[in-house]
């Protein structure tokens, strides 16, 4: 007899960011000047209030099993924060408290999914969306969206990708990788199209509070009745508070949405981190001058880092409008030659970059863009500008 694995496990493609991030690690672990552009999570430690909550918990003996959908104190503060800062009502009980942002993710596609829906994904996307969406038996549907229309998907796109199969609708805004951020008027359009559709929009909002210039982030439940119900807004800790390893995503869904995600974990994972959960209770009710702070100083890396992009030969990128990335299109890069090697592809520029000018960049083949990378300006400037350097040094060696 042979033993055979799962064809949905098989069929997973592992995270190039991951990846990225883990060869740099190794390189540094060497003693080798690494710098990495891979990162997807704030450089900065998390504020010193939600640290002294945390020791609080353990002091407390608040270390055992809460309600498997989170305690009610976190779900009560997430009421609170979406009623103020995204002008929605969510009911606790509407609330589920999850593992972090794919944890998130994971409950949503699991409690809507049938085998066979399809999910709408405007390209570029983060690259897990649409494995998330096959492990809960569904079937991604990728729209390409230009860079003429800022890599947003537009009303009349999204309704031209809808069939009888549609069940979802991914919206992630401010977007990873572009940084892009969607207007009020854009919004409603894509609202009146998922509601004529009747499909759900799966609202992906983890960067919100990363935004820039005259850009305003709104969340697209807020707009009516009509597209609250079809709405599940994913949000969660990690990038506003830097609480990544803390593990701390949350949705505000429909009710009986929500009950079918709380059973789902129920049986998957119980409870996130008991003391996770009660420090984020002080993130959310506590002062919020450091999500200010950290957003300013990244905005400050933003224009440092686009400025300098914009001005190296063969490559170009728009100006981002939230989170902490730019998408940088090396277009003109692919085919030229660097020291007898040709560039045929992004994963050989990656590869050119990290061994050669010890430099991570995020190749986005396997975010739907197979001529841009990634760059993270959530590292120091120092380091931004040290990784600048190399990278122009790059395209200056190319013939």
């Amino acid at each position: 007899m042979s033993l055979s694995l799962s064809a949905k496990g098989l069929a997973v493609k592992p995270s190039s960011t991951l990846a990225i991030t883990a060869k740099a690690k190794e390189l540094r672990g060497k003693g080798l000047d690494v710098v990495g552009f891979g990162a997807g999570e704030p450089d900065f430690d998390t504020p010193v209030n939600i640290r002294d909550a945390a020791v609080e918990a353990l002091n407390k003996g608040i270390t055992r099993y809460t309600p498997a959908a989170g305690m009610p104190e976190l779900r009560a503060a997430i009421s609170r924060k979406f009623a103020r800062v995204n002008g929605l009502t969510y009911a606790p009980e509407q609330i589920i408290v999850s593992n972090g942002g794919k944890h998130a993710l994971t409950n949503i596609f699991q409690a809507i999914i049938n085998p066979g829906d399809e999910v709408i994904i405007p390209s570029p996307y983060w690259l897990s969306y649409p494995e998330i969406v096959k492990l809960a038996g569904g079937v991604p549907v990728f729209v390409p969206c230009s860079a003429e229309d800022s890599f947003k998907i537009t009303a009349e796109r999204l309704a031209e990708a809808c069939t009888e199969k549609t069940k979802a609708f991914i919206l992630n805004s401010p977007n990873n990788p572009t940084g892009m951020v969607y207007s009020e008027d854009e919004l409603r359009a894509i609202a009146k199209v998922v509601v004529e559709k009747d499909i759900y929009v799966i609202s992906d909002e983890i960067y919100e509070s990363l935004i820039y210039d005259d850009a305003k982030v709104i969340s697209i439940a807020s707009l009516g009745e009509d597209i609250y119900n079809h709405t599940i807004t994913c949000c969660g800790m990690a990038k506003a508070y830097a609480m990544t390893g803390w593990r701390i995503g949350y949705t505000g869904a429909p009710l009986a949405v929500a009950k079918v995600m709380g059973s789902i974990q129920s049986h998957q994972t119980s409870n996130p981190n008991s003391i996770a959960q009660y420090a984020s209770v002080e993130a959310l009710d506590g002062p919020q001058e450091s999500v200010e702070a950290m957003r300013e100083e990244f905005d400050e890396r933003r224009k440092y880092m686009v400025g300098r992009i914009q001005s190296m030969p063969y490559v170009k990128a728009i100006t981002p409008k939230g989170a902490f990335y730019v998408f940088v299109n090396i277009g003109e890069v692919l085919g030229k030659s660097h020291k007898g090697t040709v560039v045929s592809d992004v994963a050989t520029l990656a590869h050119i970059l990290i061994e050669e000018y010890l430099t991570a960049v995020i190749p986005c083949a396997d975010f739907g863009r197979a001529d841009h990378i990634r760059l993270s300006y959530a590292i120091s400037m120092e380091q931004i500008a040290k990784g600048l350097d190399r990278i122009q040094s790059f395209l200056e060696a190319l013939e």
